[in-house]
């Protein structure tokens, strides 16, 4: 597996998450649905298990707060405090994965968000 820095993390995150849709024509029954931060997600089940090492490796990257849980808005920065994405939408892929593979988890219900710093979930690595 390619070597994961906060430099690269962002294109290895985007290019795992597009492979993880179902693309045209394909056959959506067998999904593995996600509820992600803006967006509900059907993920290609083959594919998404395909990315487990990757996902791991690049949560392995994240602060280690996330292990107790932690604020999605300290998502886009590495353990060693480098921003390794701008945007949110490329911090829910990875999240939407994660989940996907029960590697992570949101540690309130939706409904609680909105009381929580920024309106976002705090999320945690299992």
């Amino acid at each position: 597996m390619e070597n994961i820095t906060a430099y690269n993390m962002s294109e290895l995150t985007q290019n795992a998450f597009m492979d993880c849709l179902f693309k045209e024509g394909e056959d959506t029954t067998n999904h593995v649905k996600v509820e992600g931060i803006v967006n509900m997600f059907g993920l290609h089940p083959q594919r998404l298990e395909e990315k487990r090492e990757l996902v791991t490796a690049l949560l392995a990257e994240l602060p280690t707060e996330f292990k107790k849980g932690y604020t999605f808005l300290n998502l886009c920065t590495t353990k060693n405090g480098v921003q390794w994405t701008d945007e949110q939408r490329i911090c829910e892929q990875l999240i939407v994965m994660a989940i996907g593979l029960d590697l992570m988890s949101y540690c309130f219900p939706r409904e609680m968000w909105e009381i929580l710093p920024g309106g976002v979930p705090y999320v945690m690595i299992k």
